[in-house]
């Protein structure tokens, strides 16, 4: 098979710190939780790729110690300066237990991104796969392409998450497992469809590592179409990587 031409493209941004402020707080079902920012700071905030990662720098609500993590801009609003991030709530990490607690005016800071990665929106297929990690990055890739798009979605989720919220899009093909290894199966066994397609992934360093590997060796030619990160790592609370060529 002709190797594929790359249809991505990287744009940068001047790396700006933002204070920002608790606005509102969103439930999203028991995995997640939505915080809206606001702040004057915002007023050229920029995001336009879907995997986007800012840093959002808080005080851990136990040692008042100052604390980095990674985080996907969720949904930025230009007119209200309001900027959505989807907190996890799997554990007891430091910004898990700070978006528990958080209250409107509460503060913290924004960085970045520093840049932008976009995907052409007329590939034949897209597949989009992870963990909870990547669920917010995956949904806004969902939002944002076309809608006569064919997607697959592949996630690995606890056994109480619900997928109710994809009735709202009956032309994604949805595969829920509940394991890294499941899934890791599922993708090796379930064919790819036809025509030249766009691969993403984000999870656990192991996991996208070995899905890394997966993909390298069954479909090499769709490398220069293939993006996976590992947006965490066992026992490393604040990492971020691209495990590219």
């Amino acid at each position: 098979m002709n190797q594929p031409q790359r249809r991505t493209h990287r744009i940068h941004y001047e790396l700006k710190h933002r204070p920002v402020h608790v606005v509102r707080i969103e439930p999203q079902g028991s995995q997640f939780i939505r915080i809206v920012f606001g702040g004057e700071a915002l007023y050229d905030f920029c995001s336009r790729g879907f995997d986007d990662h800012i840093k959002f720098i808080f005080q851990d609500v136990d040692s008042s110690e100052t604390l980095m993590r990674d985080y996907t801009p969720r949904h930025f609003d230009p007119e209200r300066q309001e900027l959505s991030i989807e907190f996890a709530l799997h554990g007891e990490g430091s910004a898990c237990r700070w978006a528990q607690q958080a209250r409107p005016g509460q503060t913290a800071t924004i960085a970045g991104p520093r840049g932008s990665l976009l995907i052409a929106g007329d590939y034949d297929w897209y597949l989009l796969a992870g963990d909870a990690t990547a669920l917010p990055a995956i949904r806004r890739c969902v939002e944002e392409l076309p809608t006569n798009s064919r997607i697959r979605v592949m996630l690995q989720m606890p056994e109480d998450y619900s997928a109710d919220e994809w009735q709202a899009h009956p032309h994604i093909d949805l595969h829920l497992q509940h394991t890294d290894s499941a899934l890791l199966e599922q993708l090796q066994t379930l064919p790819l469809p036809e025509g030249i397609g766009f691969v993403w992934a984000a999870g656990e360093k192991n996991s996208m590592a070995q899905i890394r590997k997966l993909i390298r060796q069954q479909t090499p030619f769709l490398s220069p179409n293939t993006r996976i990160a590992a947006y965490w790592r066992k026992g490393c609370p604040c990492f971020h990587e691209e495990l590219q060529e």
